[in-house]
């Protein structure tokens, strides 16, 4: 069974419950994140950099530390281009299966391996997705005293089950909005379809005046929305 039809459900349920993670940027702006996880791909995540390129558009990435460790060059590719970086912990194992101490491991393990492949400083990747979206309040807990910010997501098509491109193009063009994280992937499960969905995706969020920004700029969006209500 797909769950896609629940996502939009479950993300106004959590939303609220967990306000220190970012789910969204400001309704009132619009622009758009485009988030991928689970790569970096050596053959699917270069295809997708090329529609990224035609369009000259920011995205996010959260990377697996295994998949970068295998895919050096491409992890280096991705950042040079400008593109936002975080983490998806290191073998894509559910956080909350994992114990403190394994969790901080996997977290800094991907973490070097983004820094020995990209050349910059380990701390400077702070966002952190959770493989599946699964977390608990101890997980958040442990990721907010380790100084990481947790990033969840708005719209989430399920793409990795490999519906057809046109379904997950249609299912994003319909529950898109102001400041809406788009979820994607250009790992194994998912990311032979990712530069075709891209290309149809793109184009049409630009021609219906939405303008595309890292999760860096989400979380400033935000922050200034959430402070400006109260």
């Amino acid at each position: 069974m797909q769950l896609a039809p629940f996502f939009p459900i479950l993300y106004r349920i959590l939303q609220p419950s967990f306000p220190h993670c970012l789910w969204a940027g400001n309704p009132n702006l619009k622009t758009v994140a485009l988030t991928f996880d689970d790569g970096p791909h050596p053959t699917y995540t270069p295809q997708l950099l090329e529609v990224l390129d035609r369009y000259a558009i920011p995205a996010s990435f959260f990377w697996l530390g295994a998949c970068v460790n295998r895919a050096p060059f491409t992890a280096k590719s991705v950042y040079e281009r400008g593109h936002w970086i975080g983490l998806h912990g290191y073998d894509h194992r559910s956080f909350p299966m994992l114990t403190t101490a394994e969790l901080k491991q996997s977290l800094s393990a991907t973490q070097e391996a983004i820094s020995i492949a990209c050349r910059i400083d380990p701390n400077s990747v702070r966002d952190v997705r959770p493989p599946n979206g699964l977390f608990t309040p101890q997980v958040l807990n442990s990721l907010h005293q380790w100084q990481y910010r947790s990033v969840m997501w708005s719209v989430v098509p399920e793409d990795w089950v490999c519906p057809g491109i046109g379904t997950v193009v249609q299912r994003v063009l319909q529950q898109v909005t102001n400041g809406s994280m788009i979820v994607l992937h250009d790992g194994v499960c998912g990311g032979q379809d990712v530069a075709a969905i891209a290309a149809q995706l793109v184009p049409q969020l630009l021609h219906q005046g939405y303008q595309f920004v890292t999760v860096d700029t989400l979380w400033q969006q935000a922050q200034t929305f959430t402070s400006r209500r109260f």
